[in-house]
């Protein structure tokens, strides 16, 4: 290995790095369900409960973290729930990784476990973290955002790759390409009738679909709360959670997704400090202090952990946890 010489070399390694929120450092090329490159979705957290990942969810700021209502029990304490990012394969404790305990989550008032109406919640860390290229926020939308439908976005998660198949060691982050939908067509999909789901127009103007009509691409079990980010001049934005759906990537049942716009004033209400649109942070070039190694998730312990914690009594919804 060569040394540096470079005086200026050397002082960009000690000197912090500005960046804005959505822009990963790494990249990556999204062509259908595949293994994400490491770093290249740095906004990505795993919501844990007694250390088993149960849910996805993304980094809003330095403290906080945004998920899906339904990932959460109000009767249980945040001491059983912990987030962890910077995690690439869960099988394998990254030293990029950064864990904390859940000081306080805050499930959306309106939130409706039957309808999954405002399925949302945001999660306060208990301690804070620093931005490192492995760990970065994501962009959030204002209000007024309306992404087109047919625009083409991106789901990552570690749920599971089939309806019963688990996600295979080393529990790999995946990435999958889904086109966006509006709730007018998304309704006339569902309300096709198909094997185990007579057909209805269960999706209301706080939800957001995305998918395919003939399916093949879909979130699925495990991958709930996770980001649906969507690339805007350069920037990534959090589009939408995900929420629920009908089985994973069946035709005419596209996955349905928390419209993160309907609820930006919501977001800012309950986390003042937080900023919508492009914002300028700073990354820090050492590594978060006090690193602890997340344990390996067992996403069959961890859904079924999570099904009787959250007891919702969704049994046909594929994201039930």
């Amino acid at each position: 290995m060569g040394v540096l010489c470079c005086p200026l070399a050397s002082l960009l390694l000690v000197l912090p790095l500005l960046e804005s929120c959505g822009q990963p450092v790494a990249s990556s090329r999204i062509v259908g369900g595949q293994n994400a490159q490491d770093g290249a979705w740095p906004w990505q957290a795993s919501i844990r409960y007694k250390g088993f990942h149960i849910c996805g969810g993304s980094l809003i700021t330095e403290q906080w973290v945004v998920s899906a209502a339904h990932c959460f029990n109000r009767s249980l304490p945040p001491s059983d729930y912990s987030v962890s990012l910077g995690e690439f394969q869960l099988s394998i404790p990254s030293v990029n990784a950064f864990t904390s305990d859940v000081s306080q989550f805050i499930i959306h008032g309106d939130y409706n476990p039957y309808t999954f109406g405002s399925d949302i919640a945001l999660v306060l860390l208990k301690r804070p973290l620093q931005y490192t290229t492995y760990i970065l926020p994501i962009c959030l939308p204002d209000r007024r955002d309306s992404t087109a439908s047919g625009t083409l976005c991106s789901v990552t998660g570690w749920g599971n790759v089939h309806m019963t198949e688990n996600l295979p060691p080393p529990q790999t982050l995946q990435e999958v390409q889904v086109s966006l939908m509006d709730a007018q067509m998304c309704n006339e999909l569902y309300s096709e009738p198909i094997t185990g789901s007579p057909g209805s127009r269960p999706i209301k103007e706080d939800m957001v679909c995305a998918g395919y009509t003939e399916g093949g691409r879909d979130s699925c079990q495990g991958d709930s709360g996770g980001p649906l980010v969507c690339s805007q001049n350069g920037s990534w934005f959090l589009i939408g959670i995900v929420s629920w759906g009908f089985g994973c990537g069946l035709p005419y049942r596209p996955g349905v997704y928390t419209r993160v716009s309907a609820y930006s004033d919501w977001i800012q209400q309950q986390v003042p400090s937080v900023e919508l649109g492009v914002v300028n942070i700073t990354i820090s070039n050492q590594p978060n202090a006090g690193y602890t190694p997340a344990p390996t998730s067992l996403l069959l312990i961890a859904s079924l952990l999570a099904g009787a914690a959250l007891g919702n009594g969704a049994t046909t919804l594929f994201l039930s946890c």
